[in-house]
């Protein structure tokens, strides 16, 4: 029984044990659950006042922002809008300069027409003298009559000759007193003529010079790049000579870098390749990354703007000159001419001043004046392209004006410039005046005397040198030597082989620009003297 006792006593102490554990944990977690909740409350409004604050920080950025692209984009406007007052004001003063150059033709013109009034009022004088001389004539005439009709009464009392006869003897008296005197007016008039036409071509020269003020620049065949220090000479080498290397294949220009101090000198006969080339050292120096593949981004970037650059340049000249309608390809060669120098002188530049040269001489007599401009502009085309083909410029030239359908006019005044071909217009010789008064103006081209003497005397010497050459004469500034051979020592077959024989000469001695042409002569005297 006392175990009985002890085994329930034990049974109802786990039982009660259980129950009070039970209760103690259901109290733990309800107390748990309760901190939880209270934890998760105050999570959740943590979480909520964060979420305020960063949506109040994002609204303050975006109104940052929203200021900011406000602010850049009044900037823009404000940019683009000066760039448009900028070009209203340019266009503005364009306009002011044509408004200006129009009001000096329209003086111009009042000034020709006052000239021509006054012409013409000279006109009706002369015409009115002439009136006045051919009544005195008809006076003269019949004076003369009468006095032929009492000087055959008088040789036929006197002479006592037949009337044919007197009138014989009377028509040759007569005659030689007309011819005597028909001479001396003539030797007269034509003294005067020449006289008058001398007068007047001197004074269309002296104006059209003295309203020609070109700017001059003096160019050469070599470009200086300057250098930030003498560290960037080896960075433009490179390792190896990789970079310089790189830069002459990509430009097809020599770099020369020597001793002289922080610059770098670029050679090249082509004058627009050298201009790449300087434009883009320039670049590359000033940006410091030198490298093969940076060159050619550079230079491939130059030409394109080059391209541009020349288009811009033609069509300015153009402009300037007042000659409108040229092909597109001329206006390129055009461009290209600011790059090509003759002697030094810019040939873009001495092409518009003889383009003004031939407008002025034109007016002066009465000749169409944008024909004569447009001819001037022209004439040395072919100096853009002369160092790629073969030839006299003045022929390149006119074949490329005929190409890009220009006058024929036009087209022989280029060909004739340098008497390469006969001249068959006014406009031709205007040309080659305006031509001649540009390149010998004071200042406008450069070379010693004693170095252009001597280079006329060696072609000289060289055509000399050939047996059967009896006189030579280099004319034409250089540009071309004629040669007067023994007929007895050479054959027609053998002048052609002599021509030959003396240009291979020149070109292996002789240092020249563009082209000298040989030209060998030879005639058959017949001489009897008559005794």
């Amino acid at each position: 029984m006392k175990i009985l006792a002890v085994l329930l006593a034990l049974i109802v102490g786990a039982v009660i044990g259980f129950l009070v554990g039970y209760r103690l944990r259901r109290k733990e977690e309800f107390e748990d659950k309760k901190r939880a909740e209270e934890e998760a409350r105050l999570i959740l409004e943590r979480a909520r006042r964060e979420a305020e604050t960063v949506v109040q920080e994002a609204r303050i950025r975006a109104k940052e922002e929203l200021f900011r692209k406000k602010e850049e984009l009044e900037k823009e406007l404000q940019r683009q809008r000066e760039a448009q007052e900028q070009e209203l004001r340019q266009k503005l003063r364009d306009l002011e300069k044509r408004a200006t150059q129009i009001n000096e033709k329209e003086k111009e013109l009042s000034r020709r027409e006052g000239e021509l009034r006054s012409m013409a009022e000279d006109l009706r004088a002369k015409l009115s003298e002439v009136d006045k001389t051919r009544e005195e004539l008809a006076r003269q005439r019949e004076e003369l009559q009468r006095l032929v009709e009492e000087e055959k009464k008088r040789l036929e009392e006197v002479a006592h000759l037949s009337e044919e006869e007197a009138r014989n003897l009377l028509l040759s008296r007569v005659e030689e007193e007309v011819r005597e005197e028909a001479a001396r007016v003539l030797m007269r008039v034509e003294a005067e003529t020449k006289e008058e036409a001398k007068r007047k071509a001197q004074e269309i020269l002296s104006l059209a010079i003295a309203r020609c003020a070109a700017e001059f620049v003096t160019e050469k065949t070599v470009s200086v790049v300057p250098l930030p220090s003498e560290e960037m000479k080896g960075r433009i080498i490179g390792r190896e000579g990789r970079n310089i290397r790189a830069f002459e294949a990509a430009t097809g220009v020599t770099v020369l870098i020597d001793d002289t101090p922080e610059v770098v000198v670029l050679s090249c006969f082509n004058p627009i390749r050298r201009e790449i080339a300087r434009l883009a050292m320039e670049r590359l120096v000033a940006d410091g990354r030198i490298h093969p593949a940076r060159i050619e981004e550079v230079v491939k970037k130059v030409e394109e703007e080059m391209e541009s650059t020349i288009k811009e340049t033609g069509e300015k000249a153009a402009f300037d000159v007042g000659v409108y309608g040229l092909h597109p390809e001329l206006i390129k060669l055009l461009g290209k001419l600011k790059f090509r120098t003759s002697y030094t002188q810019n040939v873009l530049q001495h092409s518009i001043e003889v383009a003004f040269i031939c407008g002025v001489m034109a007016g002066e007599l009465g000749l169409d004046v944008k024909k004569a401009k447009r001819a001037g502009l022209l004439h040395d085309i072919g100096k853009a392209v002369d160092f790629e083909q073969e030839g006299p410029h003045a022929l390149i030239g006119a074949d490329l004006a005929r190409k890009y359908g220009e006058d024929e006019e036009i087209v022989n005044a280029i060909a004739a410039h340098h008497e390469d071909v006969p001249a068959q217009s006014v406009l031709a010789i205007l040309v080659q005046a305006a031509d001649a008064v540009s390149g010998a103006r004071p200042g406008a081209r450069r070379e010693l005397l004693e170095t252009y003497i001597k280079r006329l005397q060696e072609l000289e010497n060289i055509a000399h040198s050939f047996k059967g050459v009896q006189k030579a004469y280099a004319i034409q500034a250089g540009r071309e030597v004629r040669v007067i051979v023994d007929s007895g020592k050479v054959s027609d077959e053998e002048a052609v082989l002599l021509a030959r024989d003396i240009a291979r000469k020149i070109e292996e001695e002789v240092k020249f620009p563009g082209v000298i042409k040989v030209t060998v002569i030879r005639e058959t005297r017949a001489v009897e003297y008559a005794k």
